[in-house]
């Protein structure tokens, strides 16, 4: 039997340790180049008056300056006159009790329809409330009355404080009529319950169920969105602004594999809307006293993806961008649309298949969802796992695609 020896070969011994110091050296160049990249793209940014006012004063006012605008969440005192045909008691307890609403502020009494268009017509009214003569007979006869009412459709929040104050005098006056209805027939009125369903409202989030804390903390996350979107696209049109003027050279590029380039300007971008999105997702709502009940470190948590997903969605815009005027005209172009696809403005079930698809590519979708759900409802990031986990696909498809589009297209970044 014979046993087979190893035999030392140093010449393959030292190509083994050639490439092992090979693959040493080219691990330690590109987290090198990376660091290089992300330098020199915080000096880029930080010495770009442009992009340090979408990059850090945009997130810094706009939050506010929308929440003020929208602080009063609810519109109240809403003016509307009445025509009154009946001219009786019951015609005007209820003119009384609608004049009694927060929602609701009588400016008068017109004499006919006519003068009441009139009036609407001139914006000293937004509702007219038309009580027909046979009001009070058709109510002492116990019959169904009808008092139609003619809104001003061009706010809806107006609309939304009529339904809700006529719909609560609708039910406070079928409930006196009921009353009214047993004490006749010789029923005693204490032992019974007039009101044929006892309804509660439970109210979750939107506590005050004001627009300002519906709107405002998903607008906070298309802001945060936008504004980094537009701050690399301005830089994009900067740079190519700066090889025209240099013979095609790009004075300030730095030499990096594709990867490495694209991941050392997201980095940069990332760290500096870090603090920029505890500031608006954890203290503007504070500030405001909108809904806050979320964990601040299950929204940094979940915000950290949704950063990655847009900074790299921005270098993937970067490759439509020849000028840095030209920012200006993609971002304008993206905010109504990234806006109405969010489902802020309306559902996403009841979009078209089309746009549902084009939504849910865009981080916003998904990150005003998640961050939602953890600011108003309290939720954790397993109760937002599937929004959480679609933004991180998200971030890297756009990583390769930008990756790619870098590569591809570097002599013209």
């Amino acid at each position: 039997m014979e046993i087979e020896k190893s035999v030392y070969n140093p010449d393959l011994c030292i190509i083994e340790e050639n490439k092992m110091n090979r693959a040493i050296k080219n691990i330690k160049s590109w987290w090198l180049s990376l660091f290089s990249v992300w330098r020199r793209e915080f000096y880029i940014v930080t010495h770009d008056g442009g992009v340090m006012l979408f990059f850090l004063f945009l997130p810094l006012l706009y939050p506010i300056l929308y929440t003020l605008i929208y602080n009063k969440e609810l519109v109240e005192e809403v003016p509307f006159v009445v025509v009154d045909d009946s001219y009786t008691p019951k015609s005007r307890e209820l003119v009384r009790m609608a004049d009694a609403t927060p929602e609701m502020q009588l400016v008068g009494y017109a004499s006919d329809m006519a003068e009441a268009r009139r009036w609407l017509n001139e914006k000293a009214c937004y509702g007219i409330m038309y009580i027909p003569s046979d009001y009070s007979r058709k109510l002492a006869n116990k019959e169904q009355a009808v008092v139609p009412f003619y809104y001003d459709m061009s706010l809806l929040m107006r609309y939304r404080s009529f339904m809700e104050a006529l719909t609560n005098i609708q039910i406070a006056i079928g409930d006196s009529e009921r009353q009214s209805l047993l004490n006749e027939v010789g029923e005693l009125s204490s032992g019974l319950n007039v009101t044929a369903i006892n309804s509660q409202a439970f109210i979750l989030g939107d506590l005050t169920q004001g627009f300002a804390s519906f709107v405002i903390p998903g607008v906070l996350i298309l802001i945060i969105q936008q504004s980094m979107i537009l701050g690399i696209v301005m830089l994009c049109g900067t740079s190519r602004d700066r090889r025209r003027r240099n013979s095609v050279i790009e004075p300030l590029a730095i030499e990096a594999p594709a990867m490495a380039a694209v991941l050392g300007k997201s980095l940069c971008y990332v760290m500096i809307y870090i603090p920029l999105s505890l500031y608006m997702l954890h203290f503007v709502p504070l500030m405001f006293g909108l809904p806050h009940v979320g964990s601040m470190v299950e929204i940094i948590l979940f915000i950290l993806p949704f950063l990655f997903a847009s900074a790299f969605l921005g270098l993937v815009l970067q490759a439509f961008v020849s000028e840095r005027e030209t920012s200006f005209l993609v971002i304008v172009f993206t905010s109504l649309i990234f806006l109405f696809l969010s489902g802020l403005t309306w559902p996403r079930y009841a979009m078209d298949f089309p746009w549902r698809q084009l939504s849910d590519i865009i981080p916003a979708t998904w990150g005003v969802e998640g961050f939602v759900n953890i600011n108003s409802n309290g939720a954790t990031l397993s109760h937002v796992s599937t929004p959480y986990t679609i933004l991180w696909c998200l971030t890297g498809i756009y990583f390769i695609i930008a990756s790619l589009l870098w590569k591809y297209t570097k002599n013209e970044q």
